[in-house]
Order: structure tokens, then sequence, then C-alpha cells
């Protein structure tokens, strides 16, 4: 897995990297590696918005449909449309072409909901 100092996890296997008040959001190396290689994805529009921890969109993989849950409250700004062709960038580059969604974020102090890189690697090694 790349460095991921600057990405922050969410306990339903998202990632959000931040920069200023922009996030972008997509699942983990784990998540995907758990579904198989993703078929389909379902992503929301430009302008909706989402609660943390709301099911903002679904992955399908060969055998089994995923929810995907919004790591922080905010309004979605970008879809990735390269998904929609191409569905298996998740897989291939989950931290970079794979990306989701980007979020306009609403509150910032949702952070200490999440996880850092350390504290997520020991969530899923148990």
């Amino acid at each position: 897995m790349k460095n991921t100092n600057d990405i922050y996890f969410s306990k339903e296997h998202t990632w959000i990297r931040i920069e200023n008040k922009t996030g972008t959001v997509g699942i983990t190396t784990f998540a995907q590696s758990e579904l198989g290689e993703i078929v389909y994805v379902d992503l929301p529009s430009v302008g909706d918005e989402f609660n943390q921890d709301e099911v903002f969109g679904s992955v399908e993989a060969l055998k089994t449909v995923s929810d995907l849950f919004m790591p922080l409250t905010g309004e979605v700004t970008a879809i990735n449309e390269d998904l929609l062709d191409s569905p298996t960038l998740v897989n291939e580059k989950p931290f970079v072409e794979g990306w989701m969604v980007k979020i306009e974020i609403k509150d910032l102090e949702e952070l200490s909901n999440l996880l850092s890189e350390a504290e997520y690697q020991k969530k899923i090694e148990k």
C-alpha cells in the first residue's frame, strides 16, 4: 500500500484524503481485495449531500454488492466518471485513479471519528 499518512479511514472501509475543505473519497485496498473484481460502481450525483456514515453508493463485484459509507458529512462536488467505464480502477489503483467522489466537507470536527492508517491496520488485522 502506498504511504497514506494524509488519509483517514472509516470503520466501514472507506478512506478520505483532505485538501483544505475538499475530501476525496474511495474504498480501501483491504475492502476491494475482500470484494474481488469490481464490475460496477453506483455513484451519487454532484450536489447530493450525505451525513457521516450514510450510504452514498455501492460497488458490485462478481459475487456480491457492498454499500459505500461516507466518511465525513459533505456535498458531492465531483464523481469519478472513469469508474463508469472502468470500474476495475478501484481494484488496480484504489488510492489514485480508483477514487469515487470529491466532497465539500461540512464539519472537520468529524475527523475525530475516523482512524489513522495505523489504527485502521490494527482493525483489519483482527
